[in-house]
This record gives C-alpha cells, sequence and structure tokens, in this order.
C-alpha cells in the first residue's frame, strides 16, 4: 500500500510539470522545430491540435482515477438503497446528483431501471437518474473544464442537474407509469450483497486505475478526432462565421440545434473539442450548450434500448420535456450572455 501511495504521489509531481509546459512545449514543437510562421491558419490549426490532445487526455486521466475511486463507494445496488422510499421531488435531488458518480453508459440503462422500478423507486425519481447519469459524467466535466475552463464546467453542471431534477419530476406528476411496458413490474431483481464497505484503499486505488483503462481506452480516438475537426473550424472558418447560423441573432438556432441534435450520435469525447471551436467562430454559448446537452442527454442508442421496457407516449414525454428544458436553458444563457 505504502508502494502504492508514493507511486501516485510521483505520478502526480510528474503530472503538474507535464500540464504546466504543455503550451511551452508546443510553441517548440510548432514554431521551432516544424518551423510554421506564426499567424497563419495552418499553423494556428496544428497548434491547437498538439496542445489541446495531451492537455485534455492529461485532466482526463487525472479526473477519471479520482471519479474511480469515488465511484467505489456507489454500487447501482447501493444507490438504489439511497433512492429508495425517498418522496418525489427529494427523490429527484438526490437521483440528479447521484447521477454524476454512478457508472453508466447506453447498455446499463435496461438494467439499471428494471432495478430501480422492482426497488419501489417513483418513476419520476428514475428518470431524474437516467437524464443525469449521460449528460453530466466526468468525461463532459473534463473536457469542459480543460477547453472553457471551471465556470463553464460548473454552469453546464448545474444547468444539466437542473434539467435532471425538473424533468424526472413533471414525469413522476404526471402519472405515466401506465406506459411501462407490464412485464416490468412482474420482475423479481435479484439483489446481491453490497461489498462497498468492504473495500479497502488500495482496493479503491486499484479501481480508480481500472477506471482510467476503462474509460480513456474508449473514449481517446473520440477526443483526438473531436479536436481534429475542432482544429480545422479553428483553423479556417472566417472569425463570426457562426454568428448567422448560431448566434443570439438567430432567434430559431436553439430550437434548430436541438432538433438537430437529439438524433445524433456522440459522446463528450466527440462533441465538446468541436464545440469550442464554434463559441470561438461567433455561436453563441446558450445555441452551442444546447446542442451539446440535446446530443449528449438525448442519445439515441439509450432512447432505443429503453423501447424495450417503455411503451411509445412515454418516451415521447421523456424526450419531449428534457428538450423543451434544454431550449429554455439555451434561451436563458443567450440573454445572460
Amino acid at each position: 500500500m505504502k508502494k502504492k501511495i508514493v507511486l501516485i504521489a510521483a505520478l502526480l509531481i510528474g503530472w503538474i510539470l507535464l500540464y504546466n509546459t504543455l503550451e511551452r512545449l508546443t510553441d517548440l514543437i510548432v514554431y521551432s522545430l516544424l518551423q510554421f510562421q506564426k499567424e497563419t491558419s495552418l499553423a494556428s490549426t496544428i497548434h491547437f491540435f498538439i496542445y489541446e490532445v495531451p492537455k485534455v487526455l492529461l485532466l482526463l486521466t487525472l479526473i477519471v482515477f479520482a471519479v474511480g475511486i469515488i465511484r467505489s463507494y456507489f454500487s447501482p445496488e447501493r444507490t438504489r438503497k439511497i433512492l429508495g422510499g425517498k418522496k418525489l421531488f427529494v427523490g429527484n435531488v438526490l437521483a440528479s446528483l447521484l447521477g454524476i458518480v454512478t457508472p453508466f453508459c447506453s447498455c446499463s440503462a435496461i438494467p439499471l431501471f428494471l432495478g430501480f422500478v422492482e426497488s419501489g423507486i417513483p418513476l419520476g425519481v428514475t428518470f431524474s437518474f437516467l437524464i443525469a447519469a449521460p449528460m453530466i459524467n466526468e468525461v463532459a466535466l473534463v473536457l469542459l473544464f480543460g477547453l472553457f475552463g471551471w465556470q463553464t464546467a460548473l454552469l453546464y453542471m448545474s444547468t444539466g442537474i437542473l434539467i435532471a431534477m425538473i424533468s424526472g419530476y413533471i414525469i413522476g406528476r404526471l402519472k405515466l407509469e401506465k406506459y411501462v411496458e407490464e412485464w416490468v413490474y412482474k420482475i423479481k431483481a435479484v439483489h446481491s450483497e453490497t461489498m462497498e464497505d468492504k473495500i479497502t484503499l488500495s482496493g479503491r486505488i486499484d479501481a480508480g486505475v481500472e477506471a482510467v483503462k476503462e474509460i480513456v481506452a474508449k473514449v481517446w480516438i473520440y477526443i483526438v478526432i473531436g479536436i481534429a475537426v475542432g482544429a480545422g473550424i479553428h483553423g479556417y472558418v472566417p472569425e463570426n462565421f457562426m454568428a448567422s447560423l448560431m448566434g443570439k441573432s438567430a432567434w430559431w438556432s436553439v430550437p434548430v440545434s436541438v432538433l438537430i441534435g437529439i438524433p445524433m450520435y456522440s459522446n463528450a469525447a466527440g462533441i465538446i473539442p468541436v464545440v469550442q471551436a464554434l463559441l470561438e467562430k461567433g455561436a453563441s454559448l446558450g445555441t452551442v450548450l444546447a446542442f451539446m446537452m440535446s446530443v449528449i442527454g438525448l442519445s439515441l442508442p439509450e432512447t432505443i434500448i429503453l423501447k424495450k421496457v417503455l411503451k411509445l407516449p412515454l418516451i415521447l414525454a421523456f424526450v419531449g420535456i428534457v428538450g423543451v428544458g434544454i431550449i429554455i436553458v439555451g434561451y436563458t444563457f443567450n440573454l445572460i450572455y
């Protein structure tokens, strides 16, 4: 255990040194070794790419490791126990917050949904969790922090939680349980004994390492592709070009961006670098946040998978309520910023 702590401390020192020298190293590579002239489109594109890829991967590795340790305290079973017996509004708040730190992917949507329903957790509370978990994940927050700063990351997290809470509450108040497939309520899930309390600190560190291996291995290619697209926009799209399409003056840009984003399939790793480049070229913050939330929060694969347990009216209500919430957020931030 002592060796692990020493190794982690050494790696953290190395991480800090490398992160703080990235910009100087990028300047050295682009302008000295490759000898590109400053202020040219090609130099700007290459500099953006070489700087952003390692920066984002470094941030992602550190945060995923920390979140992996935190997640070792929150298995799906423990999450169900925490939410079990909670009243609607309190449950919506807790479910939205737990969605941030609980492991989730589209393929786990049905098992989690079945487990929540079988445990007696209200439908609206279940949906608060299903909305928050994919939308406000550590990959999205790390990329937003790395590319835009902590204020934007906090803004995204806060609005995402608000959308999850309010959408789940509305779904709960509408009493849409009749649109859940009948067989769902007949299932008795098998409850396994939770082992979180028995995991040692060494085991939790191992969980953090495994999270890095699993998540970074899955998303690094999307990060590289997303940053490559963003770099192209950064270097070659004229300044303020996007203002006419996604700017504040285009009143229709928010709902249209949400409608375009809903059927798209991407994850935070692929979409956020593109969002950064769009903002640089004149797109408004509210519009691009609405676009990003619709792509990540209303994932087409998740919606298709949920069709196995939900009837069409409930799916349409889910997409419609969350979509309206995202549009309101988009317009609000276009007014503020």
